[in-house]
C-alpha cells in the first residue's frame, strides 16, 4: 500500500508541475495574442473539458483508472510541445485543447483510484490525509520553480512548456508502474458496457440529492480557486503596478501557503464537520477576493495568501465529501467527471465574462461581483443542504 501512496504522490507532483502558469498570459501577449484572444481560448478551453469530462471517467470505469492515467499524462507531453513549435493563436488553442483533454483523462481518475486503492486495504479512514499530502506535495515543485519562471522566460522564451514536457514524461512512468487495486479483473465488479456506466452514473446522481448539492457547493468553491489562480492573477499583479519579474515569487508564496494547508484538512473538518468547512472556507475565498479592490500591492499579496490557505484546505476535504457520497463505486470516475463538468462549465462563462470586463477596464466591477454572488449563493446552498440533512435524518429515524 505504501507504494502506491508514493507513487500517487509522484504522478500528482509532476502532472501538476505546469510550469508556465505564472507567464502564460505575459507569453502569449508578447507573441502577439490580444486579451479577447487569450481569454476566449480560455473559454474553448473549458468547453472543451466540459464535452471530454464524461466520455474519459466512462472510459476510466470501463477499463482502468491506471490507463486514463498514463494516458493523460503522455498527451499532457504532446500539449507542452505545441507552443514551442507554433506560438500563434492556432498554436495556443490545440495545446489548451490538448490540456483539456489530459487533465480530463486524469479528473476522476486519479481520486477514483487512490479512494478504492485505500478501501481495498481497509485505509479508507486515511484517504482524508493522503489526498491532502499530495496535493500538497503537488505545490512543492511549484514553489521550488515559479519564482524563477520569469527569469527562464528572458532567458529561453519556450523554456517553460519544454520542461513542463520533462515533468509530464516523469509522470508517464510513475503511472505504469501503479499497483492494481486488488478484485480489480472481476467483471461484475464494473460496468459492461460504456452506455450502461452512463445511465448508471445519472441513476446514482437521480438518487442521491445530498451528492447533487456537494457537487454545486464544489462549483463555487473551484470556480474562484481556477479563475483567480490562473486567469486572474496576472491581471490583479498587473493592475496593483506589480513588476513581472515578482509574478512567480508571488505565486511560490501563495504555493508554500496552500501546500501547508492541503496537508491539514482535517483540522478544521474535524472541528465543524467536512461540509460546513467548504461553505466557511468558500466565503473566506469570496471575501478575499472582495477585499483585494480597496487594496494595496502588499495587502493584495496578504489577501492572495490567504485565499490560498482557505484554497488548500478545501479540495481534499470537497474531495473526500463527494467520494463518500458516491452510492455506487462502479460509476466513481464517471460521477467525479460530472462534477468537473459542472466546475468547467460555469468556468467557461466565467472566463467569457472576465474577457469582457476586463476589455473594459471592469477589473474591480469584477472581483466585486464575483465576491457577492459567490456569498450569496452559499447562503442559499446551506439552506438546501440543511434541508436535506434534515429530511434523511427522519427517514432514517422511520426505517424499523
Amino acid at each position: 500500500m505504501a507504494r502506491a501512496v508514493r507513487l500517487t504522490y509522484g504522478f500528482q507532483f509532476f502532472f501538476g508541475l505546469l510550469l508556465w502558469i505564472p507567464i502564460f498570459y505575459e507569453y502569449q501577449k508578447q507573441l502577439g495574442l490580444s486579451d479577447a484572444e487569450i481569454f476566449g481560448i480560455q473559454s474553448i478551453y473549458y468547453i472543451a473539458f466540459c464535452l471530454m469530462e464524461i466520455p474519459t471517467g466512462m472510459v476510466a470505469d470501463r477499463f482502468d483508472y491506471r490507463t486514463s492515467l498514463w494516458l493523460g499524462a503522455s498527451v499532457l507531453v504532446v500539449a507542452n510541445a505545441v507552443p514551442v513549435l507554433a506560438g500563434n493563436y492556432t498554436g495556443f488553442l490545440v495545446h489548451f485543447l490538448l490540456i483539456a483533454l489530459a487533465r480530463s483523462l486524469i479528473s476522476g481518475a486519479q481520486s477514483a483510484y487512490l479512494y478504492e486503492y485505500l478501501n481495498a486495504h481497509n485505509a479508507g479512514h486515511l484517504y482524508l490525509k493522503v489526498e491532502g499530502v499530495g496535493r500538497s506535495y503537488s505545490l512543492v515543485g511549484k514553489i521550488v520553480y515559479w519564482p524563477v519562471i520569469g527569469l527562464l522566460m528572458q532567458w529561453n522564451m519556450p523554456s517553460p512548456y519544454w520542461l513542463t514536457a520533462i515533468n509530464a514524461a516523469i509522470a508517464v512512468v510513475l503511472a505504469l508502474r501503479l499497483p492494481p487495486i486488488p478484485g480489480w479483473e472481476r467483471p461484475e465488479g464494473k460496468t459492461s458496457k460504456l452506455l450502461a456506466g452512463v445511465g448508471g452514473a445519472f441513476g446514482a446522481l437521480r438518487k442521491s440529492r445530498w451528492l447533487l448539492l456537494l457537487m454545486v457547493q464544489g462549483i463555487a468553491m473551484f470556480t474562484l480557486v481556477r479563475i483567480l489562480q490562473v486567469n486572474l492573477f496576472q491581471p490583479v499583479l498587473e493592475s496593483k503596478s506589480v513588476s513581472v519579474t515578482w509574478y512567480g515569487s508571488v505565486l511560490a508564496a501563495m504555493t508554500i501557503f496552500e501546500a501547508v494547508a492541503a496537508a491539514r484538512p482535517h483540522w478544521l473538518s474535524k472541528k465543524i464537520g467536512p461540509a460546513k468547512s467548504v461553505f466557511l472556507l468558500t466565503v473566506v475565498m469570496a471575501l478575499s477576493i472582495g477585499f483585494i479592490v480597496p487594496s494595496g500591492g502588499i495587502v493584495t499579496i496578504v489577501l492572495l495568501c490567504l485565499f490560498s490557505v482557505t484554497a488548500g484546505m478545501s479540495f481534499p476535504i470537497q474531495k473526500k465529501l463527494l467520494n463518500d457520497a458516491i452510492p455506487d463505486s462502479r460509476y466513481r470516475a464517471t460521477l467525479l467527471s460530472m462534477e468537473s463538468i459542472m466546475d468547467r462549465a460555469v468556468c467557461a462563462v466565467v472566463a467569457v465574462a472576465l474577457g469582457a470586463y476586463l476589455a473594459g477596464g471592469q477589473l474591480n466591477e469584477f472581483l466585486v461581483l464575483s465576491s457577492v454572488v459567490t456569498v450569496i449563493l452559499m447562503a442559499l446552498l446551506a439552506g438546501l443542504l440543511i434541508a436535506v440533512r434534515t429530511t434523511r435524518r427522519r427517514r432514517a429515524q422511520l426505517v424499523p
